[in-house]
């Protein structure tokens, strides 16, 4: 027998459970085991945010043991030492071994002593006890042990699978099928089995513990290497594994078959819930629907005319056709509806259901019948009522079929025959209107007959005593009267119409007189008020002469232009006297003319009014151009004496720019005394800055007297400040260039003189190809190709040259060498640029290297720093300035907190993202 055993008061574990010591005087188990037990105890531990590495020392001290116990077990254990002694870790273990013992483990031979003492065989025990209480007693298939259930389970699992029999827990799963299938089984997605070969165990194990490990959180517990080459793996190994996949799928399974026995029992009650709410809604549905149409069958109200008599009939046809069917169906459903919950109540052992009060099946029988009660002799009722009312209807209908015609034709006569169109009608229409009333003169008599008709048929309605006689006869008197007021009103038009043709025929001789007259004057004074208001732009005295003369010439025809004005407005004056005597409403226009008096008038009064105004334009013209040339001399005086002075001031300072007279020192006192000067110069650009306004708002734009515009003067002086401005910048900042980088006078002057020998064209910058000779000049071997006269320098070129230089060119070296002297892109080389470039090739500078190594001695030769040495070793606000920066340190010795200072130290100098 063991020195140590677990017994159960069940019986999960069977007699070949019990823990052999011999066996583990086999490495191959012990192996299996101490990583198995290891895995699983992480696989728990981890939920507290630790783990174990060696299971015989880590547990030697009891906490981690106490922990594993607290998190599989959902319990709190006793307080534990924090001693290091050994009588603490003594007392820890002996509270693990009573709290297994507490759940009805008996333990034997299994003493705190040998685990703290670090026995290996001891630990296994311990750790195999309670892998045997907490992970596989709890598994129970039909009635079975702990270990018979679980290989029943895995049996039933993996039956439908090709090469998997499952018989134990060792030999059976050495070609790693077995857990395959298990996988497959409950998520088929993660595995594809059919690729799987019985001959390759090696990789099968490893499939099925990558899979398990990545997608169903069980942690690797043994190497394929060890199953495959052990004769017969570990038993208590292999049980610890699939235990933990039953727990990884049990749980799923269970709660999956727990939510669809509740969805089952919600599903049935919530349908009979839903057929109770049917029953009620369609009986009170049915019996409101027969409370709302039981009066409407019983109203026998008769009524006055066929047609509402025919749509009541239509409407009880639609009412046994259309309305009544669908509520006999509905009346069907709800008994079967009915008898249908009620089976189902019972079957479910549901109380019967009670509908609400009245709403009863042989409530709703009850209703049915008083509804159909209803029913009998209304249609018959109706029948009789039409044939009574279509004799009466026929007489009816033919007075106001005889009325409406009658109306329609009367319609608007009155109107038409009132109306005193004729009074601005001209003789044309007035001719035409008198046709069209010969033509309704004869319709008129054609329509006697109708109205004699009319009259018939009402005395016939009165004599049969016809329910509506009121209003026919009140319609017949109506038609009536107004036949005789239409007689009446065609005869008074007739007279008036043939007195106004007689009139219109005199005036219209008259206005075709007026016309021929009218046209031809209108045609002048238009052409007068256009040239009167002509602007003319003139730039000479001669010009304005030209134009008053005209002007002169015009003004002498203006008094025969008057007598014709006047006689034409004795001809209109003629027109109104008849109009006035005979009383001629003339609200027409002359129809040969729309030009009336008025506007004759009018536009003589305004050619009056053009005249002097004329007069006066011409004056304030000729005034206006001896003011204008006066201008343009002033002007001109001045433009040419200060163009020319900006010209030669702007070549004076090119000259300075390249001139290398003394220090650079000397050369700045120099150029800010001769910009003090060009300031001083500004009151005679603001004087010419007033002419100029004077000659805009007189709005002259040519001037013959001078070649200068404004705008030439003020391109030029914005030229002449920023030119002095940026020379001067360019000098301060080589001396700043100078006295940083260390560079002396000698040099400073031999750069000088290198770069204005190239720049040609002294505009202040070189084109690459300039850039290349210059460097050759101060002893770059660029290389022996001829120089290209292209004003640039391609990428091959400047590569070379800095090869020359010593630079190892590499595309992104020679990227960064290029966006130093022309980081715009632009293709020149100013000597700012050209100064920090070659002082930067003969000064000694910081380098992202020694900044890195800096770094590493004060973090103690460390690949990464701390915060706590940040501050300890650099000033408060350096220190916070490399925290708020630096990234956090990734690398296999990173710890908690620790910094990168070796991205941060590339970054300072643009070698990477800061």
């Amino acid at each position: 027998m063991d020195h140590y055993d677990s017994q159960q008061t069940n019986d999960y574990m069977q007699p070949e459970e019990d823990w052999d010591r011999d066996l583990l005087l086999d490495p191959a188990w012990e192996k299996q085991q101490r990583k198995t037990f290891t895995a699983w105890c992480n696989s728990h531990l981890r939920k507290a945010g630790t783990q174990i590495e060696n299971i015989e020392e880590d547990f030697r001290d009891g906490l981690k043991l106490m922990l594993l116990l607290e998190v599989i077990s959902g319990e709190r254990l006793a307080k534990p030492e924090r001693g290091k002694m050994r009588v603490h870790k003594i007392s820890n273990v002996n509270k693990a071994l009573d709290f297994i013992a507490s759940k009805g483990v008996k333990l034997v031979s299994i003493g705190a002593e040998e685990i703290v003492d670090g026995n290996v065989k001891m630990t296994l025990g311990m750790i195999w006890t309670i892998i045997l209480r907490f992970a596989i007693q709890d598994i129970s298939v039909e009635e079975t042990s702990a270990k018979e259930g679980l290989l029943l389970w895995c049996q039933r699992k993996t039956a439908p699978y090709k090469n998997v029999n499952i018989q134990n827990f060792h030999i059976s799963w050495k070609d790693g099928l077995g857990f395959c299938a298990l996988i497959h089984r409950h998520r088929p997605e993660l595995i594809d089995y059919g690729k799987l070969r019985k001959d390759d165990p090696l990789t099968n194990l490893n499939t099925a513990f990558d899979v398990a490990e990545k997608y169903l959180d069980i942690p690797k517990m043994l190497d394929a290497e060890d199953i495959v080459g052990t004769a017969r793996p570990d038993e208590k190994a292999i049980m610890t594994y699939v235990s933990s996949f039953y727990h990884a799928f049990s749980g799923a399974q269970k709660a999956e078959t727990a939510a669809n026995r509740i969805c089952k029992v919600l599903a049935v009650n919530q349908e009979n819930e839903q057929l109770m709410e049917d029953y009620e809604k369609l009986a009170s549905d049915l019996l409101e629907w027969i409370r709302r149409t039981i009066p409407w069958l019983e109203n026998r109200a008769p009524e006055n005319t066929m047609h509402a008599m025919q749509q009541k009939l239509e409407d009880f046809r639609d009412y046994r056709r259309l309305h009544k069917p669908p509520k006999v169906q509905e009346k069907c459903q709800l008994e079967i509806n009915f008898n249908t919950l009620q089976t189902k109540l019972r079957l479910s052992n549901r109380p019967a259901f009670m509908p609400s009060e009245g709403r009863m099946v042989s409530d709703i029988n009850n209703a049915w019948g008083c509804l159909e009660q209803a029913e009998k002799g209304y249609e018959e009722w109706l029948l009789n009522e039409i044939r009574r009312l279509e004799r009466l209807d026929h007489l009816a209908e033919k007075f106001r079929q005889k009325a409406s015609i009658h109306e329609a034709w009367t319609d608007g006569k009155e109107a038409m025959l009132r109306q005193k169109d004729y009074e601005t009608a001209t003789l044309s229409e007035i001719k035409a209107l008198l046709k069209k009333h010969e033509a309704f003169e004869s319709d008129l008599a054609a329509h006697q007959d109708r109205v004699e008709q009319i009259a018939a048929i009402a005395q016939e309605l009165n004599e049969l005593d016809y329910y509506d006689s009121p209003s026919v006869n009140a319609r017949c008197q109506k038609i009536c009267d107004q036949w005789d007021n239409l007689g009446a009103l065609t005869q008074k038009r007739r007279e008036a119409l043939e007195r106004t043709e007689k009139l219109l025929e005199t005036i219209d001789q008259l206005y075709l007189e007026y016309a021929k007259r009218a046209a031809p004057f209108n045609n002048w004074m238009e052409g007068a008020m256009e040239d009167l208001q002509d602007t003319f732009i003139v730039h000479t005295i001669e010009e304005i002469q030209g134009l008053t003369t005209a002007h002169e010439q015009f003004k002498a025809t203006l008094p025969d232009a008057d007598k014709e004005r006047l006689a034409i407005l004795g001809i209109h004056n003629e027109v109104s006297k008849i109009v006035q005597t005979y009383h001629v409403n003339m609200a027409g226009t002359n129809p040969y003319t729309t030009i009336t008096p008025q506007e004759i008038n009018g536009k003589w009064d305004h050619v009056r009014q053009l005249v002097p105004r004329r007069d006066q334009a011409l004056t304030e013209e000729h005034a206006r151009q001896q003011h204008n040339e006066r201008l343009r001399k002033q002007f001109g005086a001045q433009a040419n004496v200060i163009g020319p002075w900006i010209q030669t001031k702007m070549e004076e300072i090119g000259r300075i720019s390249i001139e290398m007279h003394g220090t650079l020192e000397d050369q700045l006192s120099h150029l800010r005394q001769y910009e003090k000067s060009i300031v001083n110069y500004k009151p005679k650009i603001d004087q010419l800055e007033g002419d100029h306004q004077l000659i805009q708002e007189a709005l002259i734009f040519d001037n013959k007297h001078t070649n200068y515009t404004m705008e030439h003067i003020r391109v030029g002086w914005e030229q002449l400040l920023t030119t002095i401005a940026r020379t001067i910048n360019e000098v301060e900042n080589q001396i700043l260039t100078r006295d940083a980088k260390g560079i002396s006078q000698e040099q400073m002057n031999e750069f000088r003189a290198s770069f204005n020998h190239f720049d040609r064209d002294h505009s202040g910058t070189l084109g690459p190809e300039e850039f290349k000779a210059c460097l050759i000049s101060l002893g770059y071997d660029i290389g022996n190709d001829p120089q290209k006269k292209t004003g640039t320098m391609d990428t091959d070129d400047f590569r070379a040259c800095l090869i020359s230089m010593g630079y190892n060119m590499g595309e992104a070296e020679f990227a960064r060498i290029m966006s130093i002297v022309d980081p715009n892109r632009l293709g020149v080389v100013t000597f700012q640029a050209f100064i920090d470039f070659m002082s930067r090739e003969t000064a000694d500078t910081d380098t992202a290297d020694q900044v890195m190594a800096s770094f590493k001695i004060l973090a103690g030769d460390k690949n990464y720093i701390t915060v706590d040495e940040l501050r300890r070793e650099l000033p408060a606000d350096q220190a916070e300035y490399c925290i708020a920066r630096m990234a956090p340190y990734s690398g296999p010795d990173a710890v908690p907190g620790a910094l990168d200072y070796m991205s941060f130290s590339t970054a300072l100098y643009g070698e990477s993202d800061l």
